[in-house]
């Protein structure tokens, strides 16, 4: 699913973020990335969207390799991703309905048919009753449902979290949380997490990685 062979990664070419980093996550796996502020977690998960440019080494994702990648294959492995950001990044012109379609038409359903499918993700993540409504007019924790529901509806191959839970209260970071161990479990779909803390009895098998000063290693 995803191979990272001595990557290296930065902003700008004088200073490595991640440096010659070697790690592989595998098909349906749910794994967290940890370490402490400024290791470049963030980093790391925007390169494996091509947010950010690899410098160096080879990082392979559903058949994808982003070293010089072309625009059309960035395309396509962008269609098997779904992304859930700390904040949100809801569209709030559109209501919440429509955020959720917004993948949906981006992979050629009808109308008609991301619609149907985005009243059925409302009612799984318990927010049928806000049909109608825009982002500003809920909670954040009832944001970041939509969020999740969004980065689900295409039926992704993988979802990438920055800090999901990061902005929440404790209830609304536990419907989080059990919305994307659903998305594993039932559907199938590897998880890939960025979090300063991991949740205490996930009860769900997982493997955490986490970077300290630009290596990455996994934490046994």
């Amino acid at each position: 699913m995803i191979k990272a062979k001595d990557i290296y990664l930065s902003y700008d070419k004088d200073r490595f973020i991640i440096k010659k980093g070697n790690f592989h996550i595998k098909n349906q796996e749910f794994v967290f990335i940890g370490g402490t502020s400024g290791m470049g977690k963030s980093t790391l998960l925007k390169s494996l969207y091509g947010d950010i440019i690899l410098r160096h080494g080879d990082l392979e994702i559903n058949g994808i390799n982003l070293k010089n990648v072309s625009n059309g294959n960035l395309k396509r492995l962008r269609r098997d991703i779904g992304i859930v950001f700390q904040d949100y990044k809801l569209i709030k012109e559109w209501t919440i309905e429509q955020n959720i379609m917004l993948p949906l038409m981006i992979n050629g359903y009808s109308k008609d048919v991301s619609y149907e499918q985005a009243l059925k993700l409302l009612n799984h993540v318990k927010l049928s009753h806000r049909v109608g409504y825009y982002p500003a007019e809920l909670s954040g924790g009832e944001q970041q449902r939509i969020a999740v529901a969004r980065a689900i509806a295409h039926n992704p191959k993988v979802i990438l979290a920055d800090e999901p839970t990061g902005n929440l209260d404790d209830y609304s970071a536990e419907v989080v949380w059990n919305l994307l161990k659903g998305a594993n479990e039932q559907l199938g779909i590897t998880v890939v997490v960025v979090t300063h803390r991991v949740p205490k009895n996930f009860g769900l098998n997982f493997r955490q990685l986490s970077i300290e000063d630009g290596v990455i290693y996994e934490v046994s």
